[in-house]
């Protein structure tokens, strides 16, 4: 017992030391990788803030370059409006300094008479005024310089006219400068506005990759979140496990120590109780006090009396045993009844409690063993079930998310082509509606020129018409009337005429009022179109970070699929070595443990047969 005890011990101290260094082992890599993920969540934590500031500054920078373009805008729109007045000013003095210069020139004025002129004109004619208010000013000039004056009937008409053309090369220089100042401010506002939509659509798009760059760091820091609670979960576990273990062990290995020191004191009082009974002291005394009644005679009867009964115990018990071991098919029970035959009736009686104690100490060494093998393969029954379900888990997920950035990828590519298809019906629609639409003023207008000739021609015919009329002489006999014309309303040129102009007002009216629902119509299509596009775009950019970050978590979730599958293999690996020691055996536990009780039991009967008491 004290042996297989020992035994026993060792096989649970190796298994602990086995244990508990695969535990370190984990706890190692648990720890590690705990310190792995805390990093790497600072610098995604770091990255995520960093580029929000840069978001945040480019979202600044943009604000202010649009106000700025606005803001020029408004000065540059402000200034072209002042400028089309200047220009309209300056463009009709300088007109009607050349009509004034072409009438002055045919005839000789004086400057009165040209002041008259310029008066007159200024009427009828734009920007007369201003050459007038200018012509005055040079006159009261020249006259406030001392410049002699001119006899009434001298030929001023020269000095008139070189005043004239003066006055028109100042203008036209000055013209000609306010439409060279506008150019320029035009070529500079068209230069800022370059600059500024460029940057723009430049920061823009900075900010877009740093706000991308945001969720994915974001992202990754949540999975590495996700990771590290996980893994100290894990690392609890297992912390937990080995603490419980070793004191478990501590408890045992106390235990064992106990029990071996005791089974070693016993042994050491059996030991001297069996020398102490050996002694002649004790054994002539039971001789002499228990035996005083036999006589030598008695004695040799009684011992061949004894011999007799021995002899038929040893028949009786050789005969059951060997009938148990027929009927067991026990191979220790047989080879104990060949060796009864020839044996002592003493050696007999050893050879049984031999065989009662190796019985004994393999019933509880297989105990110990069968015990040991229902922890571990349940133990590894338990893992690999929670890892394959973790596998088959993680599987499905890394299939879900494979469909899911398949179907995100496809969905890509539509909206790449809906938007490149709305793009050329946006184009072939302007460029209809940009034909359509010179069609229609084309019509338009040959329907109002139409208008204007007939209403010309009818003002002609009913002048002729109404002369016509006034000479008829009520007296004349009707059929012998003048002929006048075809100047009926209904059935005459003017009625003719009338639905002709009638014709083209409602050429003119259908015409205008299809441009309009055209128009109305176009701008409805491109407004609708360029929403929809621009929904698309929205929605394009939307699902690429959404890709991206699909197919960040499926490159994680390979990563732990990988290995929890290293996890389950080695479970699987553990259990093929557990299989010979514990499953591939050709006769159950429990019958062996039967079979081995009713040894046990045959031994013991034969034991009590023999006189003996069986512990």
């Amino acid at each position: 017992m004290m042996d297989a005890e020992a035994k026993t011990f060792a096989t649970y101290s190796k298994w602990v030391d086995d244990r508990t260094k695969d535990l370190g082992f984990e706890i190692i890599d648990s720890e590690r990788e705990i310190e792995e993920l805390i990093a790497a969540i600072e610098k995604f934590n770091s990255d995520a803030v960093q580029f929000q500031a840069k978001v945040d500054e480019l979202d600044g920078d943009i604000a202010r370059m649009t106000a700025e373009k606005k803001d020029a805008t408004a000065v540059r729109d402000e200034g072209h409006a002042e400028f089309l007045v200047v220009e309209k000013d300056y463009g009709e003095s300088v007109d009607a300094l050349e009509r004034a210069i072409q009438v002055v020139s045919s005839q000789q004025y004086s400057r009165p008479q040209a002041e008259m002129l310029l008066q007159k004109m200024s009427k009828t004619v734009p920007g007369m005024r201003n050459v007038m208010s200018a012509f005055i000013q040079q006159s009261s000039s020249d006259s406030q310089d001392g410049a002699p004056e001119v006899a009434a009937y001298e030929n001023q008409g020269s000095t008139v006219v070189d005043m004239l053309e003066g006055l028109h090369k100042k203008f036209k220089k000055e013209y000609d400068e306010t439409v060279e100042d506008e150019a320029n401010k035009a070529h500079y506002y068209a230069l800022e506005m370059k600059h500024l939509t460029f940057t723009i659509a430049e920061s823009t798009a900075d900010r877009e990759e740093n706000a991308v760059n945001k969720a994915e760091a974001v992202a990754a820091s949540v999975k590495a979140q996700g990771h590290l609670t996980d893994t100290k979960a894990e690392l609890a576990e297992d912390q937990k496990v080995l603490a419980d273990m070793t004191a478990t062990f501590g408890v045992k290995s106390a235990t064992y120590a106990t029990n071996q020191e005791v089974r070693k004191a016993e042994l050491e009082a059996i030991s001297k109780a069996i020398e102490i009974m050996s002694g002649d002291n004790v054994s002539g005394s039971y001789a002499d006090r228990i035996n005083l009644a036999q006589t030598s005679t008695g004695v040799a009867f009684l011992q061949t009396a004894a011999s007799q009964r021995r002899a038929a115990v040893r028949q009786s018990i050789t005969a059951m045993l060997s009938s148990k071991a027929n009927s067991l098919s026990s191979e220790s029970l047989a080879t104990l009844v060949k060796a009864l035959s020839g044996s002592p009736f003493a050696k007999v009686i050893d050879m049984i409690e031999t065989l009662l104690a190796k019985l004994k100490e393999e019933a509880a060494a297989e105990a110990t063993h069968k015990q040991w093998c229902d922890e571990q393969l349940k133990e590894n029954k338990l893992k690999r079930d929670k890892k394959t379900t973790q596998v088959d888990k993680l599987t499905a997920e890394v299939e879900e998310l494979t469909s899911t950035i398949a179907d995100m990828a496809t969905k890509l590519k539509t909206l790449a082509k809906e938007q490149s298809e709305l793009t050329q019906a946006m184009a072939e629609a302007t460029k209809t509606r940009l034909a359509e639409k010179e069609e229609n003023l084309a019509t338009i207008a040959d329907a109002k020129a139409g208008i204007e000739a007939v209403k010309g021609a009818l003002v002609v015919l009913r002048e002729f018409y109404a002369t016509q009329e006034s000479l008829l002489q009520a007296s004349q006999v009707p059929e012998m009337a003048e002929y006048k014309g075809m100047g009926n309303a209904k059935t005459g040129v003017i009625g003719m005429l009338e639905v002709i102009e009638s014709d083209f007002a409602r050429l003119e009216a259908d015409t205008t009022a299809a441009e309009n629902q055209a128009a109305q119509e176009y701008d409805a299509f491109m407004a609708e179109s360029s929403e929809v596009k621009k929904n698309k775009h929205d929605l394009e950019v939307k699902t690429a970070l959404e890709k991206d970050q699909t197919e960040f978590e499926k490159s994680q979730t390979e990563k732990d699929l990988k290995a929890v599958t290293l996890e389950l293999e080695k479970a699987t690996d553990y259990y093929e070595e557990l299989k010979p020691a514990c499953l591939e055996v050709h006769v159950s536990y429990e019958e062996r443990a039967a079979k081995r009780q009713e040894e046990i039991a045959a031994l013991k009967e034969a034991y009590e047969a023999l006189g003996a008491k069986a512990e």
